[in-house]
């Protein structure tokens, strides 16, 4: 059983013993949405030091849309479970198609995580390459870590959609992650 506290009210201690504990969710989505908002807050840290209002806006932005997906990841991954679990007496048809459903929204909060990570890499490289130059590293390492997120999601959707044979949210997932990759080499060049 996860916390009876969302996840934003926890400890950092508290949130990793739950990332932590011997269940299937929280696990890697949520994990993931954690590292995208990390890499947007040292964005914002970053935009604020180089005095760029703008783009302070757009980090608080990135951290508000990942941080919450943490949760969001875990509750359709439960929800997706237990339908599996729930479905023993439908017919076989009919278990397929629920636990398809079921598994089909569980592969959209990696997703968003995967789209909001290619915008938080986007941002970096403004910051990296226009911010102040004492924060490039800190653009420099927000990019990479919203790379990493990215390509971390590829996964967590390809096996959310095992029963979907080409589905175009795996081609989606899979572009974002080579986008933020491209982002992240420019950021590092500066």
């Amino acid at each position: 059983m996860a916390s009876s506290r969302p996840f934003l009210d926890l400890t950092l201690a508290e949130w990793l013993d739950e990332l932590a504990a011997a269940r299937a969710a929280p696990g890697g989505g949520s994990a993931l949405a954690v590292a995208a908002a990390n890499a947007a807050a040292v964005l914002t840290m970053a935009a604020r030091v180089s005095g760029a209002g703008g783009l302070v806006a757009q980090a608080e932005a990135l951290r508000a849309r990942t941080a919450p997906l943490a949760q969001v990841d875990a509750d359709t991954y439960e929800q997706a479970l237990a339908a599996r679990d729930g479905a023993g007496d439908l017919r076989q048809e009919q278990r397929d198609w629920e636990i398809g459903k079921a598994f089909a929204r569980a592969a959209e909060p990696p997703l968003e995580i995967a789209r909001a990570a290619g915008d938080i890499a986007e941002l970096a490289v403004e910051l990296a390459r226009n911010g102040a130059p004492e924060i490039r590293a800190d653009a420099v390492a927000a990019a990479a870590l919203a790379a990493g997120v990215a390509r971390g999601c590829v996964t967590m959707v390809e096996v959310n959609l095992t029963a979907v044979e080409g589905d175009p949210r795996v081609a989606e997932a899979s572009r974002l992650a080579d986008a933020a990759a491209a982002a992240a080499a420019r950021a590092a060049a500066g």
